[in-house]
């Protein structure tokens, strides 16, 4: 028999239980997900898009992420409002498909979302803020979030355990403080417990910058004293000169709004900062000049919350040593007007209204720096973040990933052009459906209620609108009727038949839209 000292027995069981406890580690190095989604954060108060405020603007974590990642140029929602946005990032697909076209509609019961795809994949799944979807969260492993809109300060948000429907906050939980900073320590708090086993697709939706444009203390002196540039189509007060077929939001219904909750705080929905603002004894243009400053200086003081809170949670992935595998996107569910046209609010088809900004951060994959001008689609997001975890894309995304696009190898397939629906009808506003390439845009506002939620019954009258986007990029000109383009636009329109057959969203059920569609030759 051979003896074997017992330093050597000791080693061996060292090594045996070192191999062991290899074997059990675990070694999933597919990328953390960070989500961060803001309301109505327009890319003209970012000042990385340009534009006439962005030496105006708090952007110094905006900026650190563009540096360090890719900025696309050409983002653009597929339903210019809050609700059918996030059911469409969520879900990949169409409002006609997701079910969610208004501002009333929850995702229906059951019905697929990235969420859950990711957590039947190995994932931990989180959503902390703005939910807005009307129907408890489905497909999170965890959820923390506004009851609608929520409030500005002192927010209270609902767990599973406490959940009501819809708007009712009365079994949820009031957190101190500013809602864009609660959210932010809310969603650092949940990621200090997670599974550091496990790869983590976490949901950050700040309230902000939805109206009322509130914001914290901090920044109540940011650009007090001085008069912001105005957009150059800041007095269009109608149709006269520019063709355009609607009313459209105007800024004095915002003037008015103000009004209202000054005199009447405790029957109006929301508070101002700010008030009283009066406008009494103004003409046209000072009233609208004095909205203007007072909307644009609010909304870039929300702004600059949320560039502070997009800082702390990169500190925060840099202090944990996960920043290098976390994937960070930072978007706004849709844009919007900041007195472009005379309007404020979004809904429409207009450049303004439609560009999502967006930039992406993931040092192990994507270099640093670059824009994109590749027409990409809040359907495509899904697909983009299946794809950089590993999983194929589900069946029910309509978008594509966009993965190669970020890394320099766009494929020569790509979409040159986008189909874009908004369906919450108003006289001021018609419902409406349009293309748009890489040049030119077709709309055509078919102005019926189709019975949707929310809808106005007073229908109009179809109108057609086009704009060269190269000539022509505030879209100051309906050029439907210029002989220069009567050869472009009625390719436009068989591409836009092309675009809703490939989408199936083609009104079959509808007898009054297949009248309008025929008479206008898009069937």
């Amino acid at each position: 028999m051979i003896s074997t000292p017992k330093s050597l027995l000791s080693l061996a069981f060292l090594c045996i239980l070192f191999s062991l406890k290899l074997c059990c580690q675990h070694t999933d190095d597919r990328p953390n997900i960070l989500f961060i989604l803001s309301d109505d954060h327009t890319s003209q108060a970012w000042g990385i898009y340009g534009g006439i405020l962005k030496d105006h603007v708090k952007n110094q974590n905006i900026k650190r992420l563009a540096s360090e990642g890719v900025v696309l140029e050409n983002a653009f929602c597929t339903n210019s409002i809050c609700t059918p946005s996030r059911g469409s990032i969520l879900t990949g697909q169409y409002s006609h498909i997701n079910q969610v076209y208004t501002l009333s509609e929850p995702l229906p019961d059951g019905h697929p979302n990235i969420a859950r795809t990711f957590s039947e994949n190995g994932y931990q799944t989180a959503i902390i803020g703005k939910w807005h979807l009307v129907g408890q969260p489905q497909g999170f492993d965890y959820f923390n979030v506004l009851p609608g809109q929520g409030r500005y300060w002192n927010p209270i948000l609902k767990t599973k355990e406490d959940w009501k429907d819809g708007y009712n906050s009365s079994g949820g939980t009031e957190y101190k403080g500013f809602s864009t900073d609660v959210i932010t320590d809310l969603t650092i708090e949940h990621l200090r417990k997670r599974d550091e086993n496990k790869p983590f697709l976490m949901f950050c939706n700040f309230k902000a910058t939805h109206e009322p444009f509130d914001y914290p203390e901090r920044f109540k002196d940011l650009n007090a004293n001085v008069d912001l540039p105005e957009p150059a189509s800041l007095y269009d007060f109608g149709s006269a000169t520019t063709g355009r077929t609607f009313k459209g939001q105007k800024l004095e219904n915002l003037g008015q709004r103000w009004h209202n909750a000054t005199v009447d705080p405790d029957n109006w929905w929301t508070t101002y900062p700010g008030l009283p603002y009066p406008l009494e004894g103004l003409d046209s243009i000072q009233k609208r000049k004095k909205i203007y400053q007072k909307l644009a200086k609010d909304f870039i003081r929300s702004g600059a919350a949320i560039d502070d809170n997009i800082g702390k949670l990169l500190d925060y992935l840099e202090n944990e040593g996960i920043a290098d595998n976390t994937i960070v996107i930072y978007t706004a569910d849709q844009g919007y007007f900041l007195g472009e046209h005379g309007f404020f609010d979004k809904r429409m088809f207009y450049e303004e209204s439609l560009r999502m900004p967006f930039v992406i951060r993931y040092p192990k994959k994507i270099k640093g720096g670059k824009r994109i001008d590749d027409i990409i689609l809040n359907i495509d997001f899904a697909a983009l973040m299946a794809d950089y975890a590993g999983i194929e894309k589900p069946g029910y995304i309509q978008g594509e990933s966009f993965r190669d696009n970020l890394e320099g190898k766009t494929s020569k397939n790509w979409r040159k052009q986008m189909y874009y629906r908004y369906w919450l009808h108003h006289p001021d506003r018609p419902a409406h459906f349009g293309i748009r390439n890489e040049r030119y845009k077709l709309i055509f506002f078919y102005g019926q209620p189709l019975d949707k939620k929310g809808t106005s019954k007073e229908t109009t009258e179809p109108a057609w609108e086009f704009y060269d986007l190269e000539k022509d990029p505030k879209e100051l000109h309906n050029a439907i009727n210029d002989s220069e383009y009567e050869g472009v636009i009625p390719e436009m329109k068989k591409d836009l038949v092309k675009e809703r057959k490939k989408y199936t969203d083609q009104d079959m059920d509808s007898y009054k839209m297949q009248e309008i569609l025929k008479e206008h030759s898009l069937r």
